[in-house]
């Protein structure tokens, strides 16, 4: 535990595949989400998964481990009350109650690194189960 918080205090460093990736969804939509990993080895965050454009909300909640912690950004699009289309960008911390302690507090601590980078972020989500980023929360909080 003492070196969780040694490594998550000292910083972890961004791959420049993040911020490509994020800017990539953002602005030419080639994807619909990209998940985010901490590799402790390296002390690297680092793309694990890029949700292809025709990929919903579905593929991103699959492609989260049960028993690790990610981070993910979402790119929802959908028709305003006054029948507008629309897009928001959400940041999501994914932490199951079945991950390590070490690596909650990790990704816990190491959050606003990668959250600094990714401009545009609209609403943040935290969850440790499926039920608290289930889509009617994310369309909740675009309206």
């Amino acid at each position: 535990m003492a070196m969780a918080f040694k490594m998550a205090t000292e910083g972890m460093r961004v791959k420049q595949e993040c911020l490509s990736s994020f800017m990539e969804m953002k602005w030419k939509k080639v994807s619909r989400y990209v998940v985010y990993k901490i590799d402790e080895k390296s002390r690297e965050v680092m793309v694990d998964k890029v949700g292809r454009p025709g990929e919903g909300y579905e593929g991103l909640a699959a492609s989260l481990p049960n028993d690790d912690c990610r981070y993910a950004v979402f790119d929802f699009d959908f028709l305003s009350v006054d029948n507008c289309q629309k897009s928001k960008i959400f940041f999501i911390t994914w932490s199951p109650t079945a991950s390590r302690i070490r690596s909650k507090i990790l990704y816990a601590t190491s959050k606003q690194g990668l959250r600094r980078l990714l401009e545009g972020i609209h609403y943040e989500v935290q969850a440790t189960d499926p039920t608290e980023m289930g889509f009617d929360v994310i369309k909740e909080r675009a309206k």
